[in-house]
């Protein structure tokens, strides 16, 4: 929308309903309350911007809210109250992959684009053409961190160490893969429990087989203390996390593990100094008194993204909406996005790495 209207109702030639759907009330409330604040702020700029030109028209954002309270029962209520008002064009959610996977075959059938920004689940985007997700599958993030570690920090001979876990089986082996990919050389891969904190044994091993950087599928609660281990043992290498390990708590660790360089991909900083990000984190920080997280901003960049695609479209056709989705090429708060066949977002991760005592980008 660049008509330069001031934003008065009067000058719209109509309104463009966005659902959102998510957790409102209840144990994940702030993650849906996340949604529909990034939703709201991204609706008001574009209303101020002039709205959402389609051919000669011009039309206001309208965000709808839904509360989905996480529960599949009410999910399926919520999906089918979505898909009988005929001036919605789109709706971002769900939260929980499980929820996410009850209400997209309904956005399928009924042809209302769907843009969930948290599914994980391998399954949700193969619901079918209308259905997308704005964060990336655990491939895309591991080969960022494969890239940290053997492009950027030239290591040759990797270290897998993974936790026993699902996620951490199926993060594990995507790094084996990328780690291959690269040219680099796996040379010794280790499965630990979650709930681990002695980590000798697995440190003697990976000083055997000669690991010079050491990737990790943990959460932080792994990556900390194995960093302090390492450091304790006086087997300095660097350490490649996931985006998880971005958190306030790994830098308690990292104070005891000085010597240890950690680094992670991360979809979205709030620290990165980059003047559209420090924009969008101070007029979210001002509208609703705290620091946007990574999963509300790919929320607040759904929204954009489903606008410019109907504007792309040219028209409110459902069909040639969802076409447009698929030539996204956005240059999102939670990185530069684009959609693959079937619907998952391809980002550029940004590298973030630990430096007197707080997360920065890495150089």
């Amino acid at each position: 929308g660049d008509t330069g209207d001031s934003g008065d109702s009067g000058s719209f030639d109509g309104t463009i309903k966005v659902a959102v759907a998510g957790p409102m009330t209840g144990d994940n409330a702030e993650y849906g309350i996340g949604f529909a604040n990034a939703a709201h702020l991204m609706a008001d700029q574009w209303n101020a911007d002039g709205g959402v030109t389609v051919g000669d028209k011009t039309y206001q954002v309208e965000i709808v809210e839904y509360d989905d309270k996480s529960e599949s029962d009410e999910a399926t209520t919520i999906a089918y109250n979505i898909v009988s008002d005929p001036d919605i064009y789109g709706v971002i959610g769900h939260f929980a992959s499980g929820i996410c996977m009850v209400a997209a075959p309904i956005y399928q059938e009924a042809h209302y684009v769907n843009i969930s920004p948290t599914s994980s689940h391998a399954d949700y985007s193969s619901i079918g053409d209308y259905i997308f997700r704005n964060n990336t599958v655990i491939n895309v993030e591991t080969l960022t961190g494969a890239e940290i570690a053997i492009n950027d920090l030239g290591g040759t001979k990797i270290g897998v160490l993974s936790i026993d876990t699902e996620w951490g089986q199926s993060a594990g082996n995507a790094m084996e893969e990328n780690i291959a990919s690269l040219g680099a050389e796996m040379v010794l891969r280790q499965e630990v429990s979650e709930t681990a904190v002695d980590f000798a044994t697995e440190i003697a091993n990976f000083q055997a087989a000669g690991a010079d950087v050491i990737m990790i599928a943990g959460m932080y609660g792994t990556v900390g203390p194995f960093i302090v281990a390492m450091q304790n043992s006086n087997y300095i290498v660097p350490v490649v996390g996931c985006s998880n390990a971005y958190t306030d708590q790994l830098l308690e660790y990292a104070a005891q593990a000085p010597d240890i360089d950690v680094y992670a991909p991360v979809s979205f900083f709030a620290g990165n100094p980059d003047p559209a990000v420090q924009e969008y984190v101070a007029a979210y920080t001002e509208a609703y008194g705290a620091a946007p997280s990574a999963l509300t901003t790919q929320a607040y960049d759904s929204v954009g993204i489903l606008l410019e695609a109907i504007e792309r479209a040219g028209s409110l056709d459902r069909e040639a909406i969802m076409q447009a989705m698929f030539e996204t090429d956005y240059p999102g708060m939670s990185g530069q996005t684009t959609f693959d066949e079937i619907g998952d977002a391809q980002k550029v991760f940004t590298k973030v790495t630990i430096a007197d005592g707080a997360w920065t980008v890495a150089e």
